[in-house]
C-alpha cells in the first residue's frame, strides 16, 4: 500500500479552471487534466523563477517531489497544446493548503479591468 500524500501549500488559486482552443466546441475536444500542485510547481519555478529547492520549501514538500510535479505538468501542458486539447485544472489526490502569499494581496490591488496586472496583455 502506498504512503499517504503529504499536504502541499498552494500560494495561488487559479481564476479559471478550463482552457480550450478558440473556435472548437468543448464537447468534441479531448481534455487533459493538470493537478493544482503541478500548476503551483510550474508557477513557482517557471513563472516566479524560483529554484526547485526554494519552490519545494514554499510548498512544504521535497525537491524530488517538485521535480516530479514539474515533469508531469510540463509534459501534460506541452502535449495538450501540441495536439489542440483542452486543459482542465483540478485538485488531485494530495491534500492542499491554500495560502495567500504577500505578493498576491499587493498585486490584487493593482489589477485593472479584466483582472490583469497593468502592462500585461
Amino acid at each position: 500500500m502506498a504512503r499517504p500524500h503529504r499536504g502541499r501549500s498552494i500560494g495561488h488559486s487559479p481564476d479559471c479552471t478550463f482552457f480550450k482552443p478558440a473556435g472548437v466546441p468543448a464537447k468534441i475536444l479531448r481534455t487533459t487534466t493538470i493537478e493544482l500542485d503541478e500548476l503551483e510547481a510550474m508557477r513557482l519555478v517557471d513563472g516566479e523563477q524560483l529554484k526547485q529547492t526554494e519552490a519545494a520549501e514554499q510548498m512544504g514538500i521535497s525537491q524530488s517531489t517538485i521535480a516530479r510535479l514539474l515533469a508531469a505538468g510540463r509534459k501534460k501542458t506541452a502535449l495538450a497544446l501540441a495536439h489542440g486539447e483542452a486543459l482542465q485544472l483540478q485538485q488531485g489526490d494530495a491534500p492542499l493548503n491554500f495560502q495567500e502569499s504577500p505578493e498576491q494581496s499587493v498585486d490584487a490591488g493593482r489589477r485593472g479591468r479584466h483582472g490583469r496586472r497593468h502592462g500585461q496583455k
